[in-house]
């Protein structure tokens, strides 16, 4: 469908703005979201505004357990809490590596392939 510039425009205020993500104009306007993405860039460009700043997700992996309470910490013997010790050394290096091991570790998971 094709819009006028006005209706650009205004569809890029809206994603500059934050009222709706480039993803949501994307699905309500029937457009590609790169196309929503051109048209916030139309916008900042027509409007003289500085880029925004993109905003990182600071998330806990899924595949992270809680953390563990104290009074669980407390209770365990030496032994459990060398264990556990081990498992978040290995996990910690797993994660700078860059990939997850699922159950026993016969299947490494990197990003979003499975390698056995």
């Amino acid at each position: 469908m094709k819009y006028t510039k006005e209706q650009r425009l205004d569809i890029g205020r809206r994603i500059y703005d934050g009222e709706i993500s480039r993803y949501e104009a994307a699905e309500e306007y029937v457009i590609n979201e790169q196309t929503a993405r051109n048209y916030m860039r139309m916008y900042r460009d027509a409007n003289q505004l500085p880029p925004k700043q993109g905003r990182r997700s600071i998330c806990a992996p899924s595949f992270k357990k809680a953390p563990a309470e104290l009074d669980e910490l407390k209770a365990m013997t030496k032994e459990e809490l060398i264990q556990e010790l081990i498992k978040a050394k290995i996990t910690e290096a797993r994660l700078k590596k860059g990939y997850e091991v699922k159950g026993d570790g016969t299947v490494i998971l990197y990003g979003n392939k499975i390698i056995k």
